[in-house]
C-alpha cells in the first residue's frame, strides 16, 4: 500500500505538501483546541503579566511542525525499535530520580538548557509504541501474554508513581486495559483485573450495615461468576476471584485506617468540598462557581469573574476548563466536547482501517490516552473526580504535554496515510 502511495504522489509532493495526505479531522481539530487553549490562558493571566499562552502558541507551532514530519515517516519502522523506545522511556523516568526538579509536590521534571522536560508525560508515547509492538508479535488472548504485558507496563508506571504521579500513572493503567482489550484479552479478564481496586474502594464506602453486607457478597459473588465463566480451571479461579476481592476490601479499609485525615480529604472531598472550603475543597468549590456562573453562553472572554479575579489556582493548567465554563458558557463547553469527541472517534477509525494491528494498536492506546485524560480532568473540575493533576489536552498549559500530545497525533497521521483503504479523497490523489 504504501508503494502504491509513492507512485501516485511524487517525493517532493510527499515531503514539501506534506498537508495533502492528511487526515484533516486529527489534524486541524486538535490546532484548533490548542489556539483556543491558549486563549483561555492570556485570560487567564490577563492582569498578572505572565505569557505562558504565547508559549503555549510557540510548542503548538512546533508541534504542528513535528505532525507534518511523523506524517511522512513509515511508522512501521518503530515496529523494530521498540524495546529501544522501551528502554529510553524507562531510563528517563529513572534519571528523573537522581536529577529531577521539584515542583507542586512531585519530582517529575528535568532542566536541560533552562528548560523543564516532563519525561512522564512523552513516557505516555514510549508506553504505547512498546505495548502495541508486543501485542503485534502475539495478541494477549492468554494468561501468560496478559501478565507479560502487565509486566512489562509495571516499570514505568511504578517509576512514574514513586515521583510521586498519580494522574499519569493513571493514564498508563488505562491505557494498558485498552489496548489488552483491542489486542485480544477477554472483556472478562479486564473487569477481573480491574475488581480488586473496585472493591478496596466500593466496599469500604460508608453504608447502612445490611446494604453494605448485600453489595459486598453480590459483587464478590459476581466476580467469582465472571472467573468461572472466563477463566481456566473453573473452582480453582471462581474461589481465587472472590477471596482476592475480600482480601483487597480487607487490605483497602486497613490502608484507609493508616492515612491521616488531611491524606483522607485529598481522596474524598470531591464528594463534599464544603467540609474544607478554604483548604482541600477550595479548587473544586470555585471551579462549579465559575462554570455555574457561565450559563448558556458564558460572560465572554476576559470577562469571567471568577477567571480575571484569580480565585481558582492553577486556572491556566489543570482546571483550564473552569474558564470554558464561565466565559464560554454551557455552548462553548458542549463545543469543545465535540472536538474531543470526533478526536476520538477518528483515532478509532484510523485503527479500524489500519494495514496492520500495530498501527491499529497504537491508535486505541492515543485514543485512550486522549479520552482518559479528557473524562479525568472535566469530572475534578465539576465534582465528578479527585484532583489527580491530569491536564486537559491541547489546552492546559503545560509544554512537555502538549508536545506529547502533538507526536501521538503526528504517528496517527502515519498511520492513516498508509492505512487501507483510504480513509478521505485527499489519500488517493483525488481532488
Amino acid at each position: 500500500m504504501l508503494a502504491q502511495r509513492s507512485r501516485r504522489s511524487p517525493f517532493w509532493v510527499r515531503w514539501f505538501q506534506p498537508w495533502r495526505d492528511l487526515d484533516p479531522f486529527l489534524f486541524w481539530v486538535p490546532i484548533l483546541l490548542t489556539g483556543l487553549g491558549g486563549i483561555l490562558i492570556r485570560s487567564t493571566e490577563l492582569h498578572h503579566g505572565w505569557t505562558d499562552w504565547s508559549q503555549h502558541w510557540v510548542i503548538g507551532a512546533v508541534g504542528i511542525g513535528l505532525v507534518l514530519f511523523l506524517s511522512r515517516i513509515d511508522y512501521k519502522a518503530l515496529l523494530y525499535f521498540h524495546w529501544m523506545i522501551y528502554g529510553v522511556t524507562c531510563l528517563s523516568l529513572l534519571t528523573v530520580q537522581f536529577i529531577g526538579t521539584s515542583a507542586l509536590g512531585a519530582q517529575s521534571w528535568i532542566t536541560i538548557l533552562g528548560f523543564n522536560i516532563q519525561p512522564s508525560e512523552f513516557a505516555k508515547v514510549g508506553v504505547i509504541i512498546s505495548l502495541a509492538a508486543l501485542l503485534h508479535h502475539a495478541p494477549a488472548n492468554t494468561i501468560f501474554r496478559v501478565l507479560k504485558i502487565l509486566l512489562i507496563t509495571a516499570l514505568p508506571w511504578a517509576l512514574v508513581l514513586i515521583q510521586p504521579d498519580l494522574g499519569t500513572s493513571l493514564v498508563f493503567g488505562a491505557v494498558t486495559l485498552a489496548m489488552l482489550y483491542w489486542g485480544g484479552t477477554h472483556g472478562g479478564w479486564i473487569i477481573l483485573m480491574l475488581s480488586p481496586l473496585i472493591s478496596a474502594i466500593a466496599l469500604n464506602i460508608p453504608l447502612p450495615t445490611a446494604l453494605s453486607v448485600a453489595f459486598w457478597i453480590g459483587w464478590t459473588l459476581s466476580m467469582g461468576l465472571v472467573a468461572w465463566f472466563t477463566l481456566p480451571n473453573r473452582w480453582v479461579s471462581a474461589i481465587l476471584s472472590m477471596g482476592v476481592n475480600l482480601s483487597a476490601a480487607t487490605l483497602g479499609h486497613i490502608l484507609w485506617g493508616l492515612l491521616r485525615d488531611h491524606q483522607r480529604d485529598r481522596i474524598t472531598l470531591f464528594l463534599d468540598p464544603d467540609k474544607d472550603p478554604l483548604g482541600g475543597g477550595y479548587h473544586l468549590i470555585q471551579s462549579r462557581i465559575a462554570i455555574g456562573a457561565g450559563k448558556l453562553f458564558g460572560k465572554g472572554l476576559n470577562h469571567g469573574t471568577q477567571t480575571q479575579l484569580n480565585f481558582i489556582p492553577e486556572q491556566h493548567t489543570d482546571f483550564i476548563f473552569s474558564a470554558v465554563g464561565e466565559e464560554l458558557g454551557f455552548v462553548g463547553c458542549i463545543l469543545l466536547l465535540l472536538g474531543f469527541w470526533v478526536v476520538c472517534v477518528r483515532l478509532i477509525k484510523v485503527a479500524n482501517s489500519a494495514s496492520d494491528n500495530f498501527g491499529a494498536l497504537i491508535c486505541i492506546g492515543i485514543c485512550a490516552m486522549v479520552s482518559f485524560q479528557t473524562v479525568v480532568n472535566i469530572g475534578m473540575t465539576i465534582g465528578l473526580a479527585p484532583i489527580t493533576g491530569i491536564p486537559l489536552p491541547w489546552l492546559s498549559y503545560g509544554r512537555s504535554a502538549l508536545l506529547t500530545n502533538f507526536i501521538a497525533i503526528g504517528i496517527a497521521e502515519a498511520i492513516a496515510a498508509q492505512s487501507k483503504p483510504p480513509l478521505h479523497p485527499y489519500a488517493s490523489g483525488r481532488r
